[in-house]
């Protein structure tokens, strides 16, 4: 019983350890504020509501579907870690060096089009500004953790619990950019970039170890090593 429950428990503090630093509501918040620029406060805290609502209907989509659809295309665990882990690191490398990657989310045509918009809750807040690739990857990977019932309700809960932390953070916004200010904003940024890139390289670490490891790989390197010689 013991066990079971520490492995609840493990489950549901990895969901939030694994996505709230990918997810990153922090450096969203600017993104948040500018693209609600003009709205009163109570449309801004239904605009975040709304986003955490469906940050927390995709995440848990992916938990449930996500095998599902890598199954019907034939995308492995190994292959999607490491795929998302080159775009985590490149997320994080932007987030650490923006000058370098003139990575200014004000210029892009996402951006305009979401000043545009009545409603920006959905896109471009939820996806993806919040549960990008990332996310949905590291959410996919719990799930092949998950065994019973109770294991994918632990890994809900902690989405649950992500999600609410978005709200808050995003509820909070306009005090936090009066406290921390640009520069406070934008150092919290690279140290959550500096992060998130030591997160992805891992993710490719992680999946080019499965593939190495892997007994049928192991079997097929065997073979061809030390096939007998075919007789003249």
């Amino acid at each position: 019983m013991y066990e079971s429950l520490f492995k609840l428990w493990g489950l549901f503090l990895g969901t939030i350890v694994g996505i709230l630093p990918i997810m990153n509501p922090f450096a969203a918040a600017p993104t948040f504020l500018a693209i609600t620029t003009g709205d009163s406060a109570g449309r801004r805290a239904e605009q975040a509501r709304k986003a955490s609502i469906y940050v927390a209907m995709i995440l848990s989509g992916a938990l449930l579907f996500g095998s599902l659809v890598m199954n019907f295309f034939g995308i492995s665990i190994p292959g999607f870690r490491i795929a998302g882990g080159i775009a985590v690191a490149g997320i994080g490398m932007r987030m650490l060096m923006p000058d370098i990657f003139q990575h200014k989310r004000e210029k892009t045509a996402e951006h305009a089009e979401a000043l545009a918009k009545s409603d920006v809750s959905f896109s471009p807040m939820a996806m993806p500004i919040l549960s990008g690739p990332g996310s949905i990857g590291v959410t996919i990977g719990f799930a092949s953790l998950a065994t019973t019932w109770l294991d994918y309700a632990a890994i809900i809960l902690g989405i649950l619990t992500v999600a609410l932390a978005c709200y808050l953070t995003l509820r909070v916004a306009i005090r936090m950019n009066g406290i921390l200010g640009p520069t406070g904003i934008s150092a919290m940024t690279q140290i959550m970039g500096l992060l998130i890139m030591c997160m992805g390289v891992q993710f490719v670490v992680n999946g080019v170890v499965s593939i190495a490891t892997d007994p049928k790989i192991l079997t097929a390197i065997r073979d061809v090593l030390f096939a007998p010689p075919v007789a003249p």
